[in-house]
């Protein structure tokens, strides 16, 4: 364990068990708040990460998450938010997890040490040249994710790496490593505690960050949203209301005009002629709605003046 932060035993927490429980439970906080800190120092190579992503992505190519045990569940999860929150395709933005589906009901211990699987499930999903593959593990040895970053390369794949612990595996060879130095933990060597909530932030700011160079945020709102619900659709009607300076009535008329897609109802209600301009607007914006209403000459409100909204 020479040289892993992660595995280290936490001065502050000796004697933990013996404590009061608010005194217990403030130093495990603590904890959480140093996993945090740890992410400041990688915002460099994280926007380094998303460049790389964005430009893959944009040419077609896929985000694909590797991870073990917790970091395995993180990386789904940021995964699964991506097609709702920014509409990207299920397809384009996947998550390979040691031991597949069955590790959401139970991890597989055991298929962390499987190189052979890790190599499997990369062809499984036909990695390419123009994918970037993301391991995350929390001690940056992890059997499985190291393995499928090599074999991703071997594929002609961009990789990055993410883990906790300087100088390790998972960093060798990677186009981008990203290094998240939580220290020790609160309770020795449990990942999912410090290292776990420094991988949830860099995740977030890794995923939201090349969605928004994808034009996928606008003022700091979710313009490609997908509206599959009620509340969804409520809330993408007062974003189309918000840019478009139109209330929120109208929104919801141009919304439901557009399928839905808010991009599409922003631009109809700035003043696009119809759905095949809009359509024409987006595309040779690459997805970006500031020159796609340029191009209108639209000069929508901001979000404070919008009529209708709240």
């Amino acid at each position: 364990m020479l040289g892993r932060q992660t595995e280290e035993v936490s001065a502050a927490a000796s004697g933990i068990d013996t404590w009061p429980d608010q005194r217990a439970l403030a130093e495990m906080l603590a904890g959480q708040g140093r996993g945090v800190a740890a992410v400041e120092g990688a915002l460099p190579a994280l926007a380094a990460a998303a460049e790389l992503l964005a430009a893959r992505m944009a040419d077609g190519g896929r985000l694909i998450y590797v991870g073990a045990g917790s970091s395995g569940l993180i990386a789904k999860l940021d995964a699964l938010e991506l097609p709702a929150t920014f509409g990207i395709p299920p397809s384009r933005a996947l998550a390979l997890i040691a031991g597949g589906a069955a590790s959401f009901e139970h991890l597989n211990g055991a298929a962390e040490d499987d190189p052979q699987l890790a190599r499997l499930d990369i062809a499984s999903v036909d990695v390419a040249a123009t994918d970037v593959v993301v391991g995350i593990s929390a001690s940056g040895s992890t059997i499985y994710t190291c393995a499928a970053l090599k074999e991703a390369r071997t594929r002609g794949a961009a990789t990055v790496g993410i883990a906790c612990n300087a100088g390790a595996p998972i960093f060798d060879g990677v186009t981008v490593a990203v290094v998240l130095p939580s220290g020790g933990e609160v309770l020795a060597g449990s990942t999912r505690m410090g290292a776990g909530t420094a991988q949830k932030a860099a995740l977030n700011l890794l995923s939201t960050l090349t969605a928004m160079k994808l034009g996928h945020v606008h003022d700091g709102m979710m313009v490609n949203v997908r509206a599959e619900n009620a509340k969804l659709r409520e809330r993408a009607a007062v974003i189309v209301s918000r840019i478009a300076g139109v209330d929120v009535a109208l929104a919801a008329e141009k919304l439901k005009l557009a399928d839905y897609e808010p991009k599409l109802a922003i631009l109809l209600a700035a003043g696009a002629a119809d759905i095949a301009e809009a359509k024409r607007l987006i595309a040779e914006s690459k997805g970006h709605l500031r020159p796609a209403l340029a191009w209108l000459g639209a000069s929508p409100r901001q979000t404070a003046s919008a009529a209708g909204t709240k």
